[in-house]
């Protein structure tokens, strides 16, 4: 498995409803591809930046979904171009939420 974490600037004077909002018409992609095991949505309004957690089950599958169309919609939605950390996932620990 792999965990890749994605941030990126927001606009400035986005609200967290409006990001909200935005998160949400993404949520029908995710949940969609099969290689997929789990996305955390992720917001800081002190640095005003957003992301996503995801765990693939490959670094492949990543790479794929994350692909140069996908990094320019994103750019557009969010205002800024995304960055990306890959990391092998050793093990999880899922407490509940």
């Amino acid at each position: 498995m792999i965990t890749e974490i994605v941030t990126f600037a927001l606009p400035p004077g986005i609200s967290k409803s409006e990001l909200l909002d935005k998160y949400n018409a993404t949520v029908p992609r995710w949940r969609a591809n099969a290689d997929l095991i789990r996305k955390t949505y992720l917001y800081d309004p002190v640095t005003n930046r957003g992301g996503g957690i995801y765990l693939w089950k490959t670094k492949e599958a990543a790479l794929a979904a994350h692909d140069a169309e996908w990094c320019q919609m994103a750019t557009q939605m969010y205002g800024s171009a995304p960055q990306f950390a890959y990391f092998d996932t050793m093990f999880i620990i899922d407490n509940g939420v």
